[in-house]
């Protein structure tokens, strides 16, 4: 059973929480000015480990106030990004990272002024043991469970009410007040004890795990008033569902059917924005961009949640190609950013294009756009071009041009160039502009300098060590190149008549090398009772291939005897700090095989288990700490200046203290 403990919100967070108890009761704050990520993508097992996406918190929250996360309890299976869910209450080891990884994820996050947004499936739900049953669950003191009477009468076509009657089990006597979904068992949102169990859960999910609001998987599988229901009850900081539908008013009238005491209780999705620009970004056909989604809509801005990419249309395989933006996605990403709505930004393309991804979000803020600020949004349209000007909230406008062609008003000043996009911000801006976001860089940083301005005289004023620039520090005249020499703070100044103003920041670190290193990854058999093993191995962007690329891969007879056991091992060379090996185990024709083992990046013990999961595949159990771990001190600082990494294989800089790897072997450091 999950401990009940409330964590205090940071200060930080609580200032950006801040809104009126109206503002809350609405689902999404009104004139908000923050940007979500999609923290996963399909498949994403080791990209959103709970632990991966940790250490990412002092990056992201620079630019996103919320990051959505993948379901995050057990699902009973293996591998499993949370759409079948299992438990609401008592087990969250899921395929990211178990419960203490996912609290301190969800910690971290808030202390650094990110809400964690939890992805809450609540359509359907998986069984336990056959048809029609569900786990009984503990939540402060109380035991819920779903009965076989709280799934829709016409679930499954039917399938499930034949299967019912033969066993001897009833199903609720109401139907369906939504879309229908094979699969798993519909929930009738119209009994009683499942909104007891729901709300619970919602409980759970705010108040023990500190979760700042909710994404509601597969909206159109019941009707709007039972999200307006939960969330009237719950009261989350944030919510969004995903009704899915390309015309702006069926998800407006979605939107209005959540409605409780006249208020809206959600956001959605803006699919509607985001079927235009995949037209219009895939097809070069720049009028479209002309076209109104929900973003565009009197008063729906507040609610639309623009996107380009999510996990159910991004390119997964050849066999599952989904519907994907395929082209110019830089200036899609450009599109949702500079419009109303909140943005959510895919983790694909914040990987993929970050630094231009950066720019643009730091052009939304210098512009003050928000949600619901935009007062219009005019479109100056031509075959070879759009242009969409951006009137935020502090009277400052942003245009965005698509294509080529386009001449911007001499007020305006070009900050941003990409493939088939520029951005210009009015000079009413009244800042400075740096051309490199914050960042990891190697060698040389050499930004360029510019001033927006309507002084044609202005100048920027600079520092390098993170002190406040002032009228007597360095200078340069507009559109000056600097070249910055190793990790700095860079702070710069606009400065007009003898005085600065809107100082900019920004922090950049160099690239250290890294020194590769070995790791050996021991597997014992006897549990199992197999006579040999084969390792299927692959990761570390589609490194780490078994020699023999046909399942089940290598036949590795390498042994070692350990404390009167017998291990089979191999060797792989860790080449980046992002680098890492996953594996499966199984015998030489590939059956038995176990599951899944991920993201290992230092020397590792590993045991198989005589116990299988659900779908047959033996368990593993990590035994590293019984196995690995040398029975050695180092002490700091003599320590210090070695080719020392911690478990995420970030090299260790100054004091620290835990579990490293050096020479391929795990130390504990003490101070």
């Amino acid at each position: 059973m999950l401990s009940i403990s409330m964590k205090k919100l940071s200060l930080t967070l609580v200032v950006l929480l801040a809104f009126s108890a109206n503002m809350l009761a609405q689902g999404w704050p009104t004139k908000y000015n923050g940007v979500m990520l999609q923290g996963f993508y399909w498949d994403s097992y080791s990209e959103s480990q709970w632990t991966n996406l940790e250490s990412q918190a002092d990056e992201l929250a620079e630019f996103f106030q919320l990051v959505w996360i993948p379901q995050s309890a057990n699902c009973g299976s293996n591998q499993s990004m949370g759409y079948d869910d299992l438990y609401w209450f008592s087990n969250y080891n899921s395929s990211f990272g178990n419960e203490k990884e996912l609290r301190s994820l969800i910690s971290t996050f808030k202390n650094k002024g990110i809400g964690t947004i939890a992805d809450v499936v609540i359509n359907h739900r998986r069984n336990a043991t056959n048809w029609v049953d569900f786990p009984s669950e503990t939540y402060k003191g109380v035991t819920y469970q779903l009965q076989s009477t709280d799934i829709c009468a016409d679930d499954d076509a039917g399938a499930t009410k034949t299967w019912a009657t033969q066993n001897g089990y009833q199903l609720s006597s109401y139907k369906d007040d939504g879309e229908g979904w094979n699969g798993m068992r519909d929930l009738d949102h119209n009994s009683q004890n499942v909104q007891k169990n729901v709300l619970a859960y919602l409980d759970l999910l705010l108040n023990d795990l500190g979760y700042t609001g909710f994404r509601y998987d597969m909206t159109k599988g019941y009707a709007g008033k039972w999200t307006g229901l939960y969330n009237s009850t719950s009261k989350p900081a944030f919510s969004v569902g995903e009704y899915w539908d390309g015309n702006a008013s069926a998800v407006k009238s979605w939107l209005e059917s959540t409605k409780v005491d006249g208020a809206i209780q959600s956001a959605a999705f803006d699919f509607p924005t985001r079927y235009i620009a995949r037209d219009a970004f895939n097809g070069n056909d720049w009028k479209i961009l002309a076209n109104s989604g929900l973003a565009k809509m009197t008063g729906m801005g507040r609610y639309a949640i623009t996107f380009c990419e999510n996990h159910d249309t991004e390119y997964r395989s050849a066999q599952a190609p989904q519907d994907p933006i395929t082209k110019n996605i830089a200036a899609a990403n450009a599109y949702i950013l500079l419009i109303n709505g909140t943005p959510c930004v895919f983790l694909k393309h914040w990987k993929d294009y970050k630094s231009e991804i950066k720019q643009l979000i730091y052009a939304r803020q210098l512009a003050g756009i928000t949600n619901d600020g935009s007062r219009y949004i005019a479109q100056s349209t031509q075959s070879n071009y759009s242009a969409l000007r951006t009137t935020s909230n502090n009277n400052c406008d942003v245009i965005t041009a698509f294509g080529r062609g386009y001449t911007a008003p001499a007020n305006y000043t070009r900050i941003i160039s990409g493939e088939n996009y520029q951005v210009y911000m009015e000079n009413k801006a009244e800042s400075p502009w740096i051309s490199i976001p914050s960042g990891e860089y190697e060698g040389k940083i050499e930004p360029v300098l510019t001033a927006i301005s309507t002084d044609a005289n202005a100048k920027l004023v600079y520092t390098t060590d993170g002190t406040e620039p002032t009228a007597a520090s360095k200078s340069v005249a507009s559109g000056t190149k600097i070249s910055l020499a190793g990790p700095c703070t860079l702070k710069v100044g606009l400065l007009t008549n003898g005085a600065v103003k809107n100082v900019q920041t920004r922090k950049y670190t160099v690239a250290e090398t890294f020194d590769s290193y070995d790791i050996n990854v021991y597997v014992n058999v006897d549990k199992a009772n197999w006579s040999k093993v084969n390792f299927w191995t692959w990761g570390g962007g589609d490194g780490h291939s078994p020699k023999n690329n046909k399942w089940p891969g290598d036949a590795v007879t390498q042994k070692t005897t350990i404390n009167g056991e017998t291990w089979y091992y191999q060797t792989y060379k860790i080449t980046s700090a992002s680098d890492y090996v996953n594996f499966v185990w199984s015998t030489g024709t590939g059956t038995p095989q176990t599951v899944d083992v991920q993201n290992i990046k230092q020397t590792s013990f590993f045991k198989i288990s005589d116990q299988k999961d659900a779908s047959g595949k033996y368990l593993v159990e990590d035994v590293t700490e019984a196995n690995g771990i040398e029975n050695v001190t180092l002490q700091m600082p003599n320590a210090k200046s070695q080719n020392i990494y911690n478990l995420q294989g970030q090299k260790v800089n100054g004091y620290y203290k835990g579990v490293v790897i050096k020479n391929a072997k795990k130390f504990m450091i003490a101070k």
